[in-house]
């Protein structure tokens, strides 16, 4: 079955949300993830730091190159993520739809590449 990343997309607003603010979005991500497991879509899914924290690798030269903090500048960066599985992208949107009511915020749906075949 093919498989979609469905992408939080953050910003500061939803950073700045108080603990109380936050606490039904939490509540809500956690019932939407056990709809998930019930349906089969569920293979993954995670929340992410702010992008302050991250760590930029560049292993391209011949030097190792770390940098604090992400590459480009965005006021809109990747929060979280959900790893599903659908029958196809129509479901996928219809599920993206659900997270994006559970997270408040928007969500990005792109599928997986086909896997080449001869490879399994």
């Amino acid at each position: 079955m093919p498989q979609y990343l469905l992408s939080v997309v953050d910003d500061e607003n939803t950073r700045k949300r108080t603990p109380s603010e936050a606490q039904p979005v939490y509540e809500a991500v956690d019932a939407f993830n056990e709809e998930l497991r019930q349906e089969g879509s569920w293979v993954f899914a995670g929340g992410l730091t702010e992008p302050a924290m991250a760590t930029t690798v560049d292993a391209r030269g011949p030097e190792v190159a770390l940098v604090d903090g992400p590459f480009i500048e965005s006021k809109e960066y990747l929060g979280g993520f959900w790893i599903i599985q659908a029958h196809d992208l129509d479901v996928a949107l219809k599920i993206a739809t659900r997270a994006s009511r559970a997270c408040g915020g928007k969500v990005e749906v792109r599928p997986f590449e086909a896997e080449p075949q001869g490879t399994e």
